[in-house]
C-alpha cells in the first residue's frame, strides 16, 4: 500500500510538471492554433538560465523569475520573426518552428556546452516527510502547489478576465473582433509570449527534480507535451491538467509495474483514448 501511495505521488508530481510545459502548448497549439515545435525549446532554456542564475544568484525566486523572463523574452522573438508571417499555415509553421528549434537548441550548446548539467536543488527543498511508510519528498509537495496555482492562475485569466474574452473570441472570430477596434495581433502575442513563460518555468522546476539536464531534453518532452494537449482536448486548460495527471500516473505505474511498456505507454494511451474520444477528454465542450 505504501508502495501505492509513494507512486502516486510521483506520478502526480511528473504530471504537474508536464502541465506546466502542456498549460503553455494548450495556448499556443490548442488554443491559437500555432503549430509550435519551438516550445520545447523554450523548456530547455528555461531550465539552462534558471541554473545559470541559481549558481550566479545562490537564490532559487530570483532564478526562477529570471529563467521565466528569457523564456518569454525568447517566445516573443519567436513569435514576432517565424510565427507572425506563418499565421494560418500549419505547414509552414512546423518547418519554421523546427528550424527555430534547432536553432535554439545549438545556442544551448554554444553557451553551455554539449555535456549534461548537474542541477541541485535549494536547502530549503531538500528531504522528505514521513508519514508511516509513506515519504513525501519536499520538492515533489513545493510542485504540486504550484502547479495548482498556474492552472488556477490560468482559469482565472481566461474566465474572469477582459484579456481571457478576447482571447476566446479572437480565436473563434478574428475578423469581428479586429472590427470592434480590438488589436488581435498584440493579443495573440501576449497568449504566445505566456505559454513561453510556462514552458520556461517547466523547465526550470524540472532541473532539480530530474537532478540533470541536457539540451536535447527540448524535443522529448515537447512530444509528451504535444500528447498531452491532444489528449485532453485542443485548447482545454481542464483537459490539458487531467491528460497531464493521466499521463504522470500511467508513466510512475508503469516504469515500476510493467518497466518494458513505460516508453509505450504514452503513445498507447493517446490512441486509446482518441478511439473512445476522437476530440480528446475534453475537447470541445471543456474548451477553456
Amino acid at each position: 500500500m505504501n508502495a501505492i501511495i509513494n507512486l502516486f505521488v510521483n506520478g502526480l508530481s511528473t504530471g504537474v510538471l508536464i502541465f506546466l510545459l502542456a498549460s503553455g502548448l494548450t495556448l499556443i497549439f490548442g488554443l491559437m492554433s500555432v503549430l509550435n515545435f519551438a516550445h520545447g525549446s523554450f523548456f530547455v532554456w528555461g531550465a539552462f538560465v534558471g541554473l545559470w542564475l541559481y549558481d550566479l544568484t545562490n537564490h532559487f525566486f530570483v532564478a526562477l523569475i529570471g529563467a521565466v523572463l528569457v523564456g518569454m523574452l525568447i517566445g516573443w522573438l519567436v513569435e514576432r520573426i517565424l510565427i507572425q508571417p506563418v499565421y494560418g499555415n500549419h505547414i509552414r509553421q512546423l518547418l519554421v518552428t523546427l528550424g527555430g528549434m534547432l536553432v535554439l537548441i545549438e545556442c544551448i550548446r554554444i553557451f553551455w556546452g554539449s555535456n549534461p548539467l548537474r542541477a541541485n536543488m535549494p536547502d530549503w527543498l531538500e528531504g522528505s516527510f514521513q508519514f508511516g511508510g509513506v515519504i513525501l519528498i519536499k520538492y515533489r509537495l513545493f510542485i504540486l502547489v504550484v502547479g495548482f496555482l498556474i492552472y488556477l492562475l490560468l482559469w482565472i485569466i481566461l474566465k474572469k478576465t477582459t484579456i481571457g474574452i478576447m482571447i476566446r473570441a479572437g480565436v473563434d472570430n478574428r475578423e469581428a473582433v479586429q472590427a470592434l477596434g480590438i488589436n488581435i495581433k498584440t493579443v495573440f502575442s501576449f497568449v504566445f509570449l505566456f505559454g513561453a513563460g510556462m514552458a520556461a518555468l517547466g523547465g526550470f522546476l524540472l532541473a532539480p527534480y530530474s537532478g540533470i539536464i541536457f539540451a536535447d531534453m527540448g524535443m522529448q518532452y515537447a512530444i509528451l507535451a504535444f500528447i498531452v494537449v491532444i489528449i485532453g482536448g485542443l485548447g482545454s486548460i481542464p483537459g490539458a491538467a487531467i491528460a497531464s495527471i493521466i499521463v504522470g500516473l500511467a508513466g510512475a505505474f508503469t516504469a515500476f509495474y510493467i518497466p518494458d511498456l513505460s516508453l509505450s505507454i504514452n503513445m498507447l494511451l493517446l490512441i486509446f483514448i482518441l478511439l473512445l474520444k476522437p476530440t480528446g477528454i475534453l475537447g470541445e465542450k471543456g474548451r477553456a
